[in-house]
């Protein structure tokens, strides 16, 4: 399941890169008081180069169905990737990452310990997820980035969409820009099939509901 997680993760990166020249608004932190500064007169061009992820203001969470009454919550701490955006052609951005499939955390160590396992992710095996993207599209300010993901030996391609943020200057005088998106895949699809009945139904649902809160921010 994390797996999923993961991919969607690195396809909103890409489409991050690509937030061309959008005029930022101030973010207000507690008190009233700016966080960030305006990004002023950015223009496409100024925002072509490379992008790091900003891991502390970078989250990936999922979610999956147990026993059809409630939902299990996780996500992965141990990630990287670099985006390369173009600006003036975000066509032609595009973004890698990887995240480290042992970093899963659901918040209980021997669920965690069974997911790392071979009857799940098979860390030993299969040690990271990566996601590479094969295409950048722009409708309006609508973004739409597909990607290869690949995970448990299995790739297959995944499309993300999503509406930039306006670019901010921060405190450490460079460009951030993020982004969120909600996307669902199917483990099945992955080979995770694991599973169990309890009178007659399924322990772990198929379906994996994968949040996305990004970051990046201008080398």
């Amino acid at each position: 399941m994390r797996n999923s997680a993961f991919a969607a993760r690195v396809v909103l990166a890409v489409g991050l890169l690509a937030t061309l020249g959008n005029v930022g608004v101030p973010v207000r932190a507690e008190g009233g008081q700016s966080a960030a500064q305006p990004a002023k007169n950015v223009k496409p061009a100024d925002l072509t180069g490379t992008w790091a992820v900003d891991k502390a203001h970078t989250d990936i969470s999922f979610s999956v169905m147990h026993l059809g009454v409630s939902k299990t919550r996780g996500r992965f701490t141990d990630f990287d990737g670099t985006l390369t955006v173009d600006g003036v052609r975000p066509e032609k951005s595009s973004v890698v990452f990887t995240i480290k499939v042992d970093s899963i955390d659901t918040g209980n160590k021997d669920r965690d310990n069974h997911l790392r396992g071979k009857e799940f992710f098979d860390v030993a095996t299969y040690p990271e997820i990566t996601f590479k993207s094969t295409r950048v599209q722009k409708k309006g300010r609508e973004y739409a980035v597909t990607g290869d993901l690949s995970l448990h030996g299995v790739t297959r391609p995944v499309t993300l969409t999503f509406v930039p943020s306006n670019p901010q200057v921060s405190f450490d005088k460079k460009l951030h820009a993020g982004l969120e998106t909600r996307t669902r895949i199917n483990r099945m699809d992955y080979g995770l099939k694991w599973n169990a009945l309890i009178e007659g139904t399924q322990v772990v649902g198929a379906d994996i509901d994968i949040d996305i809160n990004f970051e990046a921010i201008k080398q």
